[in-house]
């Protein structure tokens, strides 16, 4: 997912840390309401009706449970002012929501699949399905989907990476709940293994998403750089800067949601120290309105007509 500059020179308020972090406390109570009701109609029914396919998803319902919690945690952190121990604020603590959930999911997911297997290896164990759990599966279905789209509007509408990983988790509980009922329907119709098989899969979706999310996490907390689209896009409102001849050696590092940019800019040679800095402050506040960066530490170069023999000398001075 990628988030390219705002169109105007005005700060966004949406995308304030603040905004975040309210967006995301609405969105994830909605998906505590839906989760608390998946999670004891699933597991209460999968029991009665004999379904390991609907337990399996009740048990994914309820870790989606532990997981919004996980998120109000973080979004309640994150949203904290900068502090003598962070001086950068307080946002990995979004990234670090991100990676909690990638290893929960994971966990639960090969939970699942032992217990698939176990059931698969003694296949005349498997019982026959009650059709009330199909009802329950697609209603189930309905409603994550139906969540999915909320909470992606949601992330997508603030910029947050967590929110949108939160999001893509509840499309995961639809993906799986469709798998359910399909399994739930070929045990009714005379092919009991299908649930079993049906948990299998459910399972295998599960671990694989909490490894993605994971190892996504675990590379941004590794000061992983943002994409190239949003370096160029970076790179171009520091270069429309008004007094600043050139740009170089861009570097980004995303801090939770938010991006600490580290740029070379050149100036003309000639102008006074304080005209260059001048520039450099102009350079950070044009960035900071338009672009998702939280802190933007300028280097500056002195800039000389190519025509000029004068040799170049860097005179470092952070805005």
């Amino acid at each position: 997912m990628s988030f390219t500059e705002f169109p105007d020179d005005t700060e966004d308020p949406e995308h304030s840390p603040a905004e975040r972090a309210a967006a995301g406390t609405r969105s994830t109570w909605v998906s505590v309401g839906v989760n608390i009701v998946l999670t004891v109609s699933q597991v209460v029914v999968g029991v009665l009706s004999k379904s390991q396919g609907l337990v399996a998803d009740g048990i994914h319902s309820l870790s989606d449970l532990v997981a919004d919690f996980v998120v109000l945690f973080a979004s309640h952190h994150a949203k904290k002012d900068a502090d003598e121990d962070h001086p950068y604020g307080h946002q990995r603590f979004e990234t670090a929501a991100s990676l909690a959930l990638g290893v929960l999911l994971l966990g639960v997911g090969v939970g699942m699949l032992w217990s698939a297997v176990r059931k698969l290896q003694d296949p005349e164990t498997i019982a026959q399905v009650h059709i009330v759990a199909l009802y329950v599966a697609g209603a189930a279905l309905v409603a994550k989907e139906l969540l999915f789209r909320y909470m992606l509007w949601v992330a997508k509408r603030v910029k947050s990476s967590m929110l949108v990983a939160n999001a893509w988790h509840a499309r995961s509980d639809a993906a799986s709940s469709l798998v359910v009922g399909l399994g739930i329907i070929g045990n009714l119709a005379g092919y009991p293994i299908l649930d079993p098989i049906a948990a299998l899969i459910v399972g295998f979706m599960v671990a694989r998403m909490g490894w993605g999310f994971g190892w996504d996490a675990l590379h941004d907390l590794m000061d992983r750089a943002v994409d190239d689209e949003e370096v160029m896009a970076i790179r171009q409102t520091l270069t429309g800067t008004p007094g600043i001849q050139a740009v170089h050696d861009v570097h980004t590092r995303k801090m939770g949601d938010m991006i600490v940019v580290d740029a070379h800019i050149e100036v003309d040679a000639t102008l006074s120290v304080e005209a260059g800095h001048d520039i450099a402050v102009d350079a950070r506040q044009r960035v900071m309105q338009r672009h998702r960066v939280l802190n933007l530490m300028t280097h500056v170069d002195p800039w000389r007509r190519p025509d000029r023999d004068h040799p170049q000398v860097s005179a470092p001075a952070n805005a």
